[in-house]
């Protein structure tokens, strides 16, 4: 039995019935980093000696018979924009380079309550602005599957950690398809939960009205199970949605009868490789073979969301990037003479030409003259995009997308084209404009071996809804048995 295989469920229940301890779990991960971190690249930060540490302390206590989680020692990953207490929090940005934070996230806060030791802190683009994970000041992650290509972004370093088993499970962030794309790229389940579901207090802001921390793990189950630690309301976030506690778990009944699945014709067109769509016909017709509905629909508006969502984004980056100004925290220039060489050499040393970009395009459309034409605008559509989808939800229980419009490309193909990469989210920003619920699982592969992934789109808190569509789908395929990352170079 290789441990690094197992799921966390499998994980857990091997714990419940002293087949394996914390420590033999964690040391198998920890040794699995030292293997592979090398090739891929997945964590700017390790707290290895630490998770080791916690996880002798859990199994004393197990011994001991007091009351721990089912959870407790099972390690995990944590993107490095959530910010840990005594370890670094970089964002993978030199403005942030020796940032330590005096406070964990509410998430963090979660997962150290049910005692899960954190392997470390994951590689992302910088501040979570790019879709490949080329974009961080200290590494370019790979992808396990083929170490010549990209994982996806920004959540790169947390889905290229769990596909290479280096974590049982990682935390991502998700501003316009930042854990599903790196999901469907690295052959992993990635899910966005509806906007407010979890806090996102601790979470270094991109684009607030936006962003959403979620789970990137091997299976549908694994998230559900990551999903139910992490929702609940937090009266620090002041966006964080009052709604009852569910267990997701109890929601996977492997069985889609009667499900009615909507497929927006607009989100199969132009731009979307012929493989992707080949393979999403065949998972269309396997729901049908389920007894699931399956019926082509429209939703106007997704021709737009790709603007919308990069005018919002970059407005509140500008305005969020704000309170990096070399003063307060965070990286200090050397060279300056009055507070003005300060202010402007900090910022422009500190960050990177992609945070750059997006701070300057988003103070433009804030800008006096510009703010009715671009900012006041998009706010305009971003109502139109969630009458929208409010529409479909009325006749449908689920829509289905591609995740990606293709499988990972190489390592350099379109970093040095920023509207080139912009159209990698083009499936995704739409449910983060509306703050719907979306997951991603691997669906099949190419010609060339990548994975290709499936998204599914639920109606705001339904995320039960599209966990058991997803499970059921994940169930009749079996692509964990069927396929893994080969890290060809």
């Amino acid at each position: 039995m290789n441990i690094t295989d197992l799921t966390v469920h499998e994980l857990m229940e091997k714990l419940e019935k002293k087949e394996l301890t914390s420590e033999e779990i964690t040391k198998a991960y920890i040794d699995r980093i030292n293997e592979k971190e090398k090739d891929v690249d997945a964590f700017v930060t390790l707290t290895t000696d630490d998770a080791l540490k916690q996880a002798k302390e859990i199994d004393e206590k197990r011994k001991n018979g007091e009351d721990v989680s089912k959870l407790a020692g099972i390690p995990i990953g944590i993107k490095d924009n959530m910010c840990t207490k005594g370890v670094k929090t970089t964002c993978s940005s030199k403005m942030l380079e020796n940032f330590i934070s005096p406070y964990d996230a509410t998430v963090v806060e979660k997962i150290n309550e049910i005692q899960m030791p954190s392997l470390g802190k994951l590689n992302m683009d910088e501040f979570a602005m790019g879709g490949s994970t080329e974009y961080s000041y200290f590494k370019k992650t790979k992808n396990p599957w083929n170490l010549n290509k990209v994982p996806g972004g920004s959540s790169g370093g947390s889905a290229a950690a769990v596909a290479a088993k280096m974590v049982p499970w990682a935390l991502g962030s998700d501003t316009g398809g930042s854990i599903r794309q790196p999901a469907s790229l690295c052959g992993v389940v990635g899910l966005k939960p509806t906007y407010g579901l979890v806090s996102r207090f601790g979470l270094v802001a991109f684009a607030s009205s936006l962003d959403q921390i979620g789970p990137i793990t091997k299976d549908v189950k694994d998230a559900a199970m990551l999903l139910n630690v992490i929702a609940g309301h937090d009266e620090r976030d002041t966006t964080s949605a009052i709604v009852e506690k569910k267990d997701y778990v109890k929601a996977l009944k492997n069985d889609v009868k009667g499900l009615k699945i909507g497929v927006p014709k607009e989100y199969f067109g132009e731009g979307i490789n012929e493989e992707v769509k080949e393979t999403l016909e065949e998972a269309i017709k396997k729901y049908e073979e389920l007894g699931a509905t399956v019926e082509e629909c429209s939703i106007n508006v997704a021709d737009y969301a790709l603007a919308t969502y990069y005018i919002i984004a970059c407005a509140e980056a500008s305005s969020n990037l704000g309170r990096f100004d070399g003063i307060r925290y965070g990286y200090r220039t050397k060279n300056y003479e009055n507070l003005k060489d300060i202010y402007r050499n900090s910022r422009s040393e500190g960050f990177g030409a992609e945070v750059k970009r997006r701070i300057i395009l988003g103070t433009y459309v804030l800008s006096s003259g510009y703010y009715d034409a671009y900012y006041k605008k998009a706010q305009q559509v971003r109502t139109l995009v969630k009458q929208e989808f409010a529409k479909a939800f009325e006749k449908y229980d689920v829509l289905l997308t591609p995740t990606s419009p293709t499988v990972a490309f190489n390592i350099g193909e379109k970093s040095e084209n920023p509207l080139e990469m912009y159209l990698s989210d083009i499936c995704t920003v739409s449910v983060n404009i509306a703050g719907l619920p979306g997951i991603s699982i691997p669906v099949g592969v190419d010609k060339s071996g990548m994975p290709i992934g499936m998204q599914l789109i639920g109606n705001h808190f339904e995320e039960e809804t599209i966990l058991n569509a997803a499970y059921t789908y994940e169930q009749s395929i079996k692509f964990k048995e069927k396929y893994e990352p080969e890290f060809k170079k």
